[in-house]
């Protein structure tokens, strides 16, 4: 466990923004290998509340199995669930996740996005998809947390997205977790192929952008992430990506720092904390890659 703040702390401090992957399908709502092919995720998942100044008033998810014309902010006081996953046994898809939304949060998210001049949905039905349960489970078991979520907007403009994280970032002084919900690499044609050198350059480029760099500079990486070492390998469809860019705007400043990285189905891939403790995460099984190719 890290040695940053517990939970109960008091003290009324900035909430840091995360970037974090969630996994396969329903996997921490499994037994077996399937879920252990997730293990250094799932600990570093437990890790991130310990790592709060305070725990958090609500959360606020943008969700990479969301995507919409206009920016969509669920508001549904008991959101339902919906099962966006195929292939797995019948109990999987009777799973519950009941953490509370939060409608006045969204109204607020609402709100911050139209004053910066977007059109925005508020969808009162909206239920959680796995972008969200399968990654809050780890987090907060308890399902105590108001969870709201945001969608991202169809074209999926990096420049856009990340404009649309400045605009939230006030909500991180008021209590509110920003957790951009994806995975750093995503093709899932690619399971079974030597993809593993591709996916390790890709998140090389990921890291060398993060990490270390200014809000202009990072963001300046960002928009142009189809320029990555196999950029169009790692993501067909960069989905799983916008939500970094997301929270990469509403970061502002703060530094980054790897929270994960391990090897998770053959692929690297990594999640990252803006803002909050700079200790080296015991869950990043591969800072040791990221210093050889650096070097």
């Amino acid at each position: 466990m890290s040695t940053a703040n517990t939970p109960s702390a008091t003290a009324a401090q900035r909430q840091p923004v995360y970037y974090l992957s969630h996994g396969g399908g329903p996997w921490p709502f499994m037994n077996g290998p399937f879920r252990d092919i997730f293990a250094v995720m799932e600990k570093s998942l437990q890790d991130l509340p310990y790592q709060l100044p305070e725990a958090p008033r609500a959360i606020l998810i943008i969700s990479s199995h969301w995507e919409a014309d206009v920016f969509s902010v669920s508001a549904s006081p008991q959101p339902p669930m919906i099962y966006d996953y195929f292939g797995f046994p019948d109990a999987l898809y009777r799973i519950q996740y009941p953490a509370p939304g939060h409608p006045e949060l969204a109204h607020q998210v609402a709100s911050l996005l139209q004053d910066a001049g977007w059109d925005v949905d508020i969808d009162p039905h909206r239920g959680y998809d796995h972008a969200t349960y399968s990654l809050l489970k780890p987090i907060y078991p308890e399902a105590n947390i108001p969870v709201v979520q945001l969608s991202m907007r169809v074209g999926f403009d990096p420049a856009e997205h990340i404009a649309v994280g400045r605009a939230l970032s006030p909500l991180r002084d008021q209590g509110i977790l920003i957790l951009g919900s994806g995975q750093s690499f995503h093709n899932l044609r690619e399971r079974g192929k030597q993809s593993l050198p591709a996916s390790e350059m890709f998140d090389l480029w990921l890291r060398q952008s993060l990490l270390n760099r200014s809000a202009e500079e990072r963001s300046a990486a960002l928009v142009n992430w189809e320029k990555a070492p196999y950029a169009r390998l790692a993501h067909p469809q960069e989905d799983h990506l916008i939500p970094l860019m997301v929270a990469a705007g509403a970061a502002g400043d703060d530094h980054a720092v790897c929270v994960f990285g391990d090897y998770v189905a053959n692929f690297a891939t990594s999640a990252y904390r803006f803002g909050g403790d700079t200790a080296t995460s015991p869950y990043d099984v591969l800072q040791l890659h990221t210093r050889q190719g650096s070097a």
